[in-house]
C-alpha cells in the first residue's frame, strides 16, 4: 500500500481514538510510536528509538526527553510529548531547553495530533520558538503528507530538510496572515489596499466603510482562484477523454435537415463569428434532434435544436452537459441567448 494511503488510514484511526485516550502515557503509545513505526523506524530498538532519551540540562543532571531518533548513537531528532488532550503552545520551552545540550538538528513537540517541527534557523544550537512545519494528523492535506514523507526513515535526509525549513516556516506564516485577513481584514490591510486606489484622507469612517469592501474583494478573488483552476482541470479532463475515447456518432438512418434548421445553424454560426472561426462552428443531425458543435466534437455542444415538434425548442448546456430547455416561437428568437452560447463556447476554448 502506497504510503499516502497508509497515512490516510491511521488518521482515520486517530479519529477513532482521541476522545478515548487521556493520558499522556497513552497518547504515546496509542497514538505517537505507531506514527514513527509507519515512517520505517524500529520502535523495539532503543539504538535506532530511544525512549527517555538523557539530555542534561545545565546543572540538571537526568533530564529526559520522551524518545530520540539515533543514527550512530547520536540524535537526529528529539521528540516530546504530551497528552493528546492538552494542548502544546504552553510546552515547547521543555523541548527548547533539550535541544541546546544535543547534537539534534530537530525536535518535534506533539500530543499525538497536532506534530510541530523545530530546528534552528535563526541561530544555530538554539532551536526556533516558531516551528517551520506543523501537521494536523486528523486534517491531512497532501501537502502535509509530503513533508511528512521526508521523515521517513528511508528518506531522511537532515541537510536537505533543514535546507527548505525556513522557505517552509515563513510561507506557513504568510498563509496564516492571509487566512487572517481573509477572514476578517485588520485596519492596517485596509488601509494597504486603499493606499493605490482612494485618493481622499482614509479616516476611520472611511476605513469602517472599505473594510467590508476588501473583505468581498478578497473572497470573490479567491474564489475566481479557485473556480479557474477547476476549470482547467476539467478542460484538461475533457480533452483526455476525446483523446483516449472515440466519439459515437449517431445513426445517419432516417435523418432529414430541414430548411428550418439549416437557417438556425448559420444565425448561431453569425451570433459565434467574432468569438471563433466560423469553421469552428458545425452542425450534426439526428434523429431526435439538430446538434451545433464546437469543432464537430459531439463532447462539445453549443447546443441542441428541435423544430419539428409543435412548440419549438433550443437546449442549451450548462458547465455540467445538462441542457436547459427553452421554448421559442420562431428562429428570430435565437438572437436573444447569443450571450449564453458565447458562455457555452468559451468554456471549451
Amino acid at each position: 500500500m502506497e504510503f499516502n494511503d497508509v497515512i490516510k488510514q491511521f488518521s482515520e484511526r486517530i479519529l477513532s481514538l482521541k476522545d478515548t485516550i487521556t493520558t499522556e502515557e497513552s497518547t504515546k503509545m496509542s497514538l505517537v510510536v505507531p506514527l514513527f513505526q509507519l515512517l520505517g523506524y524500529d520502535v523495539f530498538n532503543p539504538n535506532e528509538f530511544c525512549p527517555e532519551y538523557i539530555a542534561d540540562v545545565g546543572i540538571k543532571k537526568g533530564e529526559k526527553v520522551d524518545y530520540a531518533i539515533l543514527e550512530n548513537g547520536q540524535p537526529n531528532i528529539l521528540v516530546e510529548c504530551k497528552s493528546c488532550s492538552e494542548q502544546l503552545d504552553k510546552h515547547s520551552s521543555q523541548l527548547f531547553r533539550y535541544f541546546g545540550t544535543s547534537p539534534a538538528k530537530f525536535g518535534i513537540l506533539t500530543n499525538g495530533i497536532i506534530y510541530r517541527f523545530y530546528t534552528d534557523l535563526e541561530e544555530s544550537n538554539k532551536m526556533d520558538l516558531v516551528p517551520f512545519l506543523e501537521i494536523d494528523m486528523t486534517n491531512l492535506k497532501d501537502s502535509s503528507i509530503n513533508e511528512l514523507k521526508k521523515f521517513c526513515k528511508d528518506n531522511f535526509d537532515k541537510d536537505k530538510i533543514f535546507s527548505t525549513a525556513e522557505e517552509l516556516k515563513y510561507s506557513s506564516q504568510i498563509k496564516n496572515i492571509l487566512t487572517k485577513q481573509f477572514e476578517s481584514p485588520t485596519e492596517d490591510f485596509v488601509r494597504f489596499i486603499l493606499a493605490d486606489i482612494y485618493d481622499g484622507q482614509k479616516n476611520q469612517r472611511i476605513i469602517e466603510k472599505f473594510t467590508p469592501v476588501v473583505k468581498r474583494a478578497f473572497s470573490s478573488f479567491v474564489n475566481e482562484i479557485v473556480n479557474s483552476k477547476i476549470s482547467s482541470a476539467l478542460a484538461d479532463d475533457y480533452d483526455k477523454d476525446e483523446e483516449s475515447e472515440p466519439e459515437i456518432k449517431e445513426p445517419a438512418s432516417k435523418i432529414v435537415t430541414t430548411e428550418d434548421e439549416i437557417e438556425s445553424f448559420y444565425i448561431i454560426r453569425g451570433l459565434l463569428a467574432g468569438i471563433v472561426p466560423v469553421e469552428d462552428i458545425v452542425h450534426r443531425d439526428t434523429e431526435s434532434y439538430f446538434g451545433i458543435l464546437y469543432k464537430d466534437n459531439n463532447r462539445k455542444p453549443i447546443c441542441r435544436l428541435n423544430l419539428d415538434a409543435r412548440n419549438k425548442q433550443l437546449l442549451i448546456p450548462d458547465a455540467n452537459k445538462k441542457f436547459e430547455r427553452i421554448y421559442i416561437d420562431s428562429l428570430n428568437d435565437l438572437y436573444k441567448y447569443k450571450n449564453r452560447l458565447i458562455e457555452v463556447v468559451k468554456r471549451y476554448m
